[in-house]
């Protein structure tokens, strides 16, 4: 699939992030470049600002703190909380010739031991964080065996270094940062995005989302070391030289209403989810905080880092459309960290295009626009790249495939990442480096292999699942997702938090469903043998599967990776390991 060509937006000496940001301290100095809306510190919001001058003399001091005592290549590690001190001590780091690596703070997703592997893996030489937060980063450090890393607080550096600051030459291809990916498996894995990977993506992501409209804002509570969150937030604002709004994810969750009040304030608008929040907002926004919102300035509402449902999508589309939200700004997207982020999107100005395809069909490998009375599955289009290349490869022969044919998708451009971090060079050649067979008028090498399936219908790009994700039964292929949403039918079941997989019995393959009870289902009310009779009836009606096992579960039980997504994988392992409560099961 042939992209549009994004037009750079930094220009041709500018190597690193920083570099923009030097210019618009010099050619918009007193502009507002980031704002953050601390609700932890009130529950109307305290606003605090920073104009480009201001972020680059913090971002200079930050520098020059690090080149004081740190050699370039070395790792940073940021920990700070979600805010302006965490962006600053991210483009610290790059400004001082570091390798950034945007990590979570100690707290409800600052696991011990995640944080440990992580730690272990990158081998940082300082961690970045706060001073308010430095006391339990410490006690958190001293529990993952790192006692003695140096911890270095951005707030209480100087607000502007001694003399002029400038960074050391950098080359385009050195890693600029390491994106923790936030799948499942044991051992985290780092991928090397580079200087020019991100100064790319920023520039697609803009052509893609912002066009030509420079009085746009990006508002975004999504966590500032996930992929989506620092490009959305930080990259894309900085090579656009606009605006940035950010909120912590505890402030979202709490009051979902606080994110679209930030679109309406802010227009015109750009921003993004993972498919739950939709819903969340969906469910929870009241009438009473409709009446206030006014979306008709939202220009893109980035819809990705899970599958995007199309019921999901037309309910969120229905209940703020009387706040003025254009249906044509929900912008259905496919990426991931191994891409920096943004890969393809449904086209501007228009509303996504949903297709019905043959559900027996599409698990053979064939994209059939079902006929009427079919089983199906709806899928919603990913639309095409920009600046970029997409192909639908055979994942055995390497043999582009015709369209209307799922395969894996193949990903070639200036955006994808240098490689995995510490991992053998020629086990990265093969994600990031792979070679097309008969590749035809495509290039032959160069190619990023995502994991993920989709085909291609009509032109635009159909993300059907991933790789090891998929459910092989009696010779039959069925996506986890289409299994999951029967389930989450259910009245006393809570969406977007079931996990449907494989496993091996007896020698042949089964199907386990794990599933939350809602958080509106005490536990006086459930009958858990008639709901796990019902999840098995409705399943082999719909798909016509025998499910071996049923899990019923406490919410928040199903694991979940750090972007919100269902982490099967692991579910799957906690089940093979008993880590699920036999009190859980409900066979």
């Amino acid at each position: 699939m042939e992209s549009t060509v994004a037009v750079p937006v930094y220009r041709r000496n500018e190597v690193a992030l920083t570099d923009c940001l030097t210019r618009f301290a010099t050619t918009r100095g007193n502009a507002t470049a980031i704002t953050f809306v601390d609700y932890a510190a009130s529950p109307d919001g305290i606003t605090r600002s920073l104009t480009y001058s201001e972020l680059h003399d913090r971002v200079c001091a930050v520098a020059a703190r690090l080149r004081g005592g740190f050699r370039r290549g070395q790792r940073a590690a940021v920990m700070a909380p979600q805010g302006i001190e965490y962006v600053v001590g991210f483009l610290g780091a790059i400004h001082a010739g570091l390798i950034a690596v945007p990590l979570f703070p100690p707290g409800p997703e600052g696991r011990p031991g995640r944080i440990a592997s992580v730690l272990a893996d990158c081998e940082p030489s300082c961690v970045l964080t706060v001073e308010d937060e430095d006391e339990q980063l410490g006690r958190t450090l001293r529990e993952c065996g790192f006692p003695d890393l140096e911890r270095v607080a951005v707030d209480v550096v100087a607000e502007r270094a001694d003399g002029q600051y400038r960074r050391p030459e950098t080359d385009p291809g050195e890693v600029a940062y390491l994106q923790y990916t936030s799948g499942s498996t044991r051992t985290p894995t780092g991928v090397e995005i580079t200087h020019a990977n991100v100064l790319s993506n920023a520039a697609q992501a803009l052509e893609a989302y912002v066009g030509e409209d420079p009085g746009a804002s990006t508002v975004s509570w999504l966590p500032l070391y996930h992929d989506m969150g620092l490009v959305l937030s930080v990259a894309a604002p900085l090579v656009g030289g606009i605006h940035t709004v950010l909120m912590d994810p505890a402030a979202f969750l709490r009051r979902p209403v606080r994110w679209l009040w930030h679109l309406s304030v802010n227009s015109p608008s750009v921003t993004a989810a993972p498919n739950f929040a939709f819903d969340y907002c969906a469910a929870k926004v009241s009438e009473k905080d409709r009446a206030w919102l006014s979306l008709d300035g939202v220009r893109s509402v980035i819809n990705g880092s899970e599958p995007v449902r199309p019921a999901t999508m037309e309910r969120f589309n229905r209940v703020f459309a009387p706040c003025g939200l254009p249906p044509e700004s929900h912008r259905c997207s496919f990426g991931l960290a191994e891409a920096t982020v943004f890969v393809s999107t449904s086209r501007a100005h228009r509303q996504p295009r949903t297709v019905r395809f043959d559900r027996v069909a599409l698990g053979e490998g064939l994209a059939r626009v079902a006929e009427t009375g079919e089983e199906y599955s709806e899928l919603v289009s990913c639309g095409s790249p920009i600046g970029q290349r997409v192909a639908v490869v055979d994942p055995d022969t390497h043999r582009p495939l015709p369209e209307g044919t799922v395969g894996e998708i193949w990903v070639n451009g200036p955006n994808t990442g240098r490689g995995y971090w510490k991992h053998d060079p020629a086990e990265s050649a093969s994600v990031f480096d792979a070679h097309l067979v008969e590749p035809g008028e495509l290039p032959g090498n160069g190619w990023l292999r995502t994991g993920d399936l989709g085909v291609l219908h009509e032109g635009e790009l159909y993300v059907t699942g991933r790789i090891k994700d998929l459910i092989v039964l009696d010779g039959r292929n069925h996506y986890p997702q289409d299994v999951e949403e029967t389930v989450e039918r259910h009245e006393q079941l809570r969406k977007h938090h079931t996990a449907a997989f494989p496993v091996t019995v007896d020698g042949t393959e089964r199907l386990v469903v794990a599933a939350e009870y809602a958080r509106s289902s005490p536990p006086h009310l459930r009958n858990p043998e008639e709901t796990a009779a019902a999840v098995r009836k409705e399943v082999a009606a719909e798909h016509g599967i025998t499910v071996h096992e049923v899990l019923l579960l406490e919410p928040d039980t199903v694991p979940r990776t750090s972007s919100g997504k269902v982490a099967r994988q692991l579910c799957k392992r906690r089940y093979l390991d008993d880590e699920l409560g036999s009190e859980d099961v409900h066979g």
